[in-house]
């Protein structure tokens, strides 16, 4: 029997950038600053409570929705916060990952023929989502090597087929953020629109520099339009137990359960009451700015003299460096010969764009070990 061979529904994609970069490290025996994850672990209480609630007989299906007390917990924090007041019995779903609520919220919205608004360099799951629902994305460039929002183009690309707008801040790849003034212009340029705004703000506690993070739950006008989607992964470095959440207003937050309960339907519940746990006692995440700005100053001294050149980092755990003063080849061309020949792996800025240049730009994850920047650095300096 011969096995039918379907036309893919993606068929311009393969095997994310963020694998085949770890691979190749993998393989090379490389310093692996591509991947964004921590060499380090997690806080072993955070462990010791996930086992005591596994032990308590959280091993069952939680409810659709999420763990009642992480709700509840995560709308104290919000609203401490941000000044938005989510409703846990029907403004928050628990997700597994960022990505799934990404998902699941595009699944929800867009149709056939619509349209939405991208950010690019954007991360990786966002085109190929909307896709997979028959829409179009609609590309908005942040040029190297400012990276900022053009909100002239913004509205140019606006259009009665525009369903959805996606913003992501603190932004990967490139670090930067978004200002109070952005939030403005982005109500002003769809006043009137019925468009639905995604706020990707799973770096929302890594901001360096005494900066805010400006969540759309931070402005009513734009809050009652939009979900704002974050996760635990970055905030406890735990990117491995897969768990976010979606807050939305009810009629919003109803449309994304509709298709979550179909994608994964639960979480895994001892995790839920373990993040419950921690979210309610330092809603704030103190100590993780500092500690991560700590990781950027760092990488940055210990590669002082090289040629690369560090480009502003506002949030994120990433750092860009501009290979310019070293070599005129594409960017995917010098990761690549950098990974083989001086053994640390990064990721070129062009696997976040389509159909634009992407300067000469690698992003580079400092959320590792002291350690490990020490000698991923010491290769840098020589190149």
């Amino acid at each position: 029997m011969t096995t039918p061979l379907l036309p893919s529904k993606l068929p311009s994609t393969g095997v994310s950038i963020f694998s085949v970069m770890t691979r190749l490290a993998n393989e090379h025996g490389a310093i692996n600053l591509s991947q964004g994850f921590p060499d380090f672990d997690c806080a072993p209480g955070l462990v010791e409570a996930v086992a005591r609630h596994m032990r308590a007989g959280h091993n069952q299906y939680a409810p659709m929705a999420g763990v009642q007390a992480l709700r509840e917990a995560l709308a104290a924090k919000i609203e401490r916060l941000y000044g938005r007041r989510y409703d846990p019995a029907t403004e928050i779903t628990i997700t597994s990952g960022a990505t799934e609520g990404l998902f699941s919220t595009i699944t929800a919205f867009v149709r056939p023929g619509d349209e939405v608004i991208l950010f690019q360099p954007c991360y990786d799951s966002y085109a190929p989502a909307v896709r997979l629902n028959g829409g179009t994305p609609v590309f908005v460039t942040l040029r190297f090597p400012e990276y900022r929002v053009d909100w002239d183009e913004v509205r140019r690309a606006l259009t009665p087929r525009t369903r959805l707008l996606l913003l992501n801040s603190p932004h990967n790849p490139t670090g930067t953020m978004v200002s109070a003034d952005d939030m403005r212009e982005l109500a002003r340029a769809l006043d009137g629109r019925d468009v639905v705004v995604v706020g990707d703000e799973v770096y929302e506690h890594i901001v360096f520099d005494g900066r805010r993070h400006e969540s759309l739950a931070r402005y009513p006008d734009l809050a009652d339009r939009s979900v704002v989607i974050s996760s635990f992964g970055k905030t406890y470095h735990t990117t491995g137990w897969k768990v976010g959440y979606c807050a939305a207003p009810q009629a919003l937050s109803a449309e994304i359960q509709r298709v979550h309960q179909f994608v994964t339907f639960s979480v895994n519940a001892a995790i839920q009451q373990a993040y419950a746990e921690v979210v309610a006692r330092d809603p704030f995440a103190d100590g993780l700015a500092a500690f991560y700005q700590e990781k950027r100053d760092r990488f940055l001294r210990l590669i002082e003299g090289s040629r690369l050149r560090p480009l502003p980092c506002q949030g994120t755990y990433f750092q860009l460096l501009d290979h310019s003063a070293i070599t005129a080849e594409r960017d995917t061309d010098f990761a690549l010969r950098l990974l083989r020949e001086h053994g640390v792996a990064a990721i070129p800025t062009s696997a976040f764009l389509q159909g634009e240049e992407p300067g000469p730009v690698l992003r580079f994850c400092f959320a590792k070990r002291d350690e490990t920047l020490e000698r991923a650095a010491a290769k840098l300096r020589q190149v």
